[in-house]
């Protein structure tokens, strides 16, 4: 998985600058729960894209972070973040280091996310709080891309007429492993999370969600992409 992420890092950033109304629901959805987040960890950074629009149109800043990917964490630097190269499950977060530890749009591409949950929970002081944000195995970006995974191409007769002009990166796709939102809800309950809040944004059919860039709302039950944010 690290490799595909070393090898299409620019085209990670190409696709949401290409995709900006879908970009900027997913930024403002992250942005939703970060108000007076305080000391923010960021597992899986990416390129910093989102923190670095979060910072310039948001005023909200992440300064610190971990990503598996060497290409990612690189450009994540030349935008002033301090990134670590390494995995949610393998990082040493240390105890009560952190208000908030954000994972956006990751989920889907930690292997043990139980034992990177453990970690998160361990890392907040007291207080603290976990903000999960991803696209939900049983949404219709969910469903499409699985589909997509299963046939190992967006060029299929199956998809045609169906998907996004310009669909995430297949390679990307094959690499992930999307989570129900109630996987996830029942792994922050079993960790002892608590006080469980949900917002979603791209509440449009795949097809036309890049028409307009979208508010939050709250729930879960018919967004493409699904935040939760939880107490320790």
């Amino acid at each position: 998985m690290k490799a595909n992420f070393d090898q299409y890092a620019s085209e990670y950033d190409a696709w949401f600058l290409e995709n900006r109304n879908v970009l900027y629901s997913e930024v403002k959805l992250v942005a939703h729960f970060l108000k007076d987040a305080g000391e923010v960890f960021s597992v899986g950074c990416g390129s910093g894209l989102f923190e670095e629009i979060l910072k310039n149109e948001f005023d909200i800043t992440i300064q610190n972070g971990l990503e598996p990917s060497d290409g990612m964490a690189a450009i994540a630097r030349k935008r002033g973040m301090n990134v670590e190269v390494t995995t949610a499950e393998k990082v040493e977060l240390g105890e009560e280091k952190f208000d908030t530890i954000l994972f956006n749009g990751t989920p889907s591409y930690i292997t043990d996310l139980r034992l990177a949950f453990q970690k998160a929970h361990k890392a907040l002081r007291p207080g603290g709080k976990i903000i999960v944000i991803d696209v939900p195995k049983e949404s219709s970006y969910g469903v499409l891309y699985n589909l997509a995974k299963a046939v190992g191409t967006w060029e299929h007769p199956l998809l045609e007429g169906v998907h996004p002009r310009n669909p995430y990166p297949i390679e990307f796709v094959n690499v992930a492993n999307w989570r129900t939102t109630q996987e996830k809800i029942d792994l922050l309950n079993e960790l002892n999370f608590k006080d469980l809040k949900f917002a979603q944004t791209l509440t449009k059919h795949p097809l036309y969600s890049n028409n307009v860039a979208e508010e939050p709302v709250e729930g879960y039950d018919c967004g493409d992409y699904v935040a939760i944010c939880a107490n320790k």
